[in-house]
């Protein structure tokens, strides 16, 4: 069964240098892809690429800068990868502003300010579907793709203010409003480009994970979990098979869909 072999296929990643974007560019490489990183010129390198950079020879994990909200970077970058890699054949759409806890000011609901709000939706909802028009051209020309927008479990639920009352900020921790709605938003965006491209023979869908380890305090760790049917918070590891089969031949008659890959926590 080689439905899971990207040999030959050339990968896009934005927010390569995030602290998901490792988790994708690996799962592609493994695979056999081709796949050029891009992240803002800003974005420090972190040991999670530098460990696939020295891994993987230069012709097959490329690192591009630029920002997803502007237009004419990602033309270039589009023209550039054309010129350089060759057509691409999946588009994860990757690059998105969370806030966590101790990140950011804390603000009632009343007071944040509309400036934040916009920002989120500019990157998380305005810079893919740019990214989608840009990329998927080719894509549309070529009559083959799979473009995954990463969505996430906030998209379906509100977060809930009670995993977050421990902390000791005021005003309280405020998961901020723009970011579920960006999500929900993508998911819907990945329903109308599914609709569109399906006759060019592109697929596009969303993976959303839930509750993803990454260094987050025990007591946010325990109420999460307790919440979760499966018991725990997602592993880099439970989202490596999930993107790899939207990437690949395997969900060849996908499309359209949102992939919760949660541990069941939107279940209840």
């Amino acid at each position: 069964m080689n439905y899971f072999n990207l040999s030959g296929e050339i990968a896009v990643v934005t927010g390569a240098l995030g602290r998901l974007g490792p988790i994708w560019l690996e799962t592609l490489l493994t695979a056999g892809a081709t796949v050029l990183g891009i992240d803002l010129a800003k974005a420090p390198l972190n040991e999670e690429f530098s460990r696939l950079s020295q891994k993987y020879p230069k012709n097959q994990l490329y690192l591009y800068r630029g920002d997803v909200t502007e237009r004419s970077s990602l033309e270039e970058l589009r023209d550039r990868t054309l010129a350089e890699i060759g057509t691409p054949s999946i588009l994860v759409n990757n690059a998105g502003i969370d806030q966590p806890p101790g990140l950011v000011k804390t603000y009632t609901i009343e007071d944040l300010p509309p400036e934040l709000f916009r920002q989120v939706l500019e990157v998380n909802v305005l810079g893919a579907f740019q990214v989608s028009q840009i990329f998927g051209a080719p894509m549309v020309k070529a009559r083959k793709g799979s473009i995954i927008n990463i969505g996430s479990l906030y998209g379906s639920v509100s977060p809930d203010s009670r995993f977050y009352d421990h902390l000791d900020c005021d005003p309280p921790f405020l998961k901020p409003p723009a970011y579920g709605a960006s999500k929900a938003a993508l998911a819907n965006l990945t329903r109308y480009l599914a609709t569109h491209w399906g006759p060019y023979g592109i697929r596009v869908n969303t993976l959303s994970p839930g509750g993803v380890l990454g260094g987050q305090d025990e007591m946010f760790k325990a109420k999460f979990c307790a919440r979760v049917p499966l018991g725990r918070m997602a592993k880099p590891e439970d989202l490596t098979g999930p993107l790899l089969f939207l990437a690949s031949p395997a969900s060849a008659y996908v499309t359209g869909i949102e992939l919760k890959v949660d541990g069941g926590f939107t279940a209840w």
